[in-house]
């Protein structure tokens, strides 16, 4: 009448490695529904963040310097035009929008990469 239960049920511990790949795989879903439009210009976005992804990088600072980050849309502008015709100038703010956001994405998952636990 008296059993004793296994020490993992007794003390469940929620498996939250699996957490990380789960807003992976969630932000790369939902990434493949973009419109046509941003999906054109996706690539440029993510190339320009690429370029700019290495140690001590302005866009891990703690606040990015606003001039660089728009140097950084105006270039990924530059490479979007020169590939892709017929694009309107409502293109710009479509493009730094994403880049935002896309730098906001890396700077999380940096922060969680190297997260110190005490």
């Amino acid at each position: 009448m008296n059993e004793k239960m296994p020490y993992y049920m007794a003390y469940p511990v929620p498996f939250s490695y699996d957490d990380d790949r789960t807003e992976r795989l969630d932000f790369e879903y939902l990434k493949s529904m973009y419109p046509d439009l941003p999906k054109r210009i996706l690539p440029y976005v993510e190339e320009e963040c690429d370029r700019m992804e290495y140690e001590n990088s302005m866009v891990y600072d703690q606040y990015p310097d606003k001039l660089q980050l728009k140097l950084m849309c105006r270039r990924a502008y530059e490479n979007v035009t020169g590939h892709e015709k017929d694009l309107s100038d409502d293109v710009r703010d479509l493009i730094e929008v994403m880049l935002y956001q896309e730098l906001y994405k890396r700077r999380c998952d940096r922060r969680r990469k190297y997260r110190r636990l005490y």
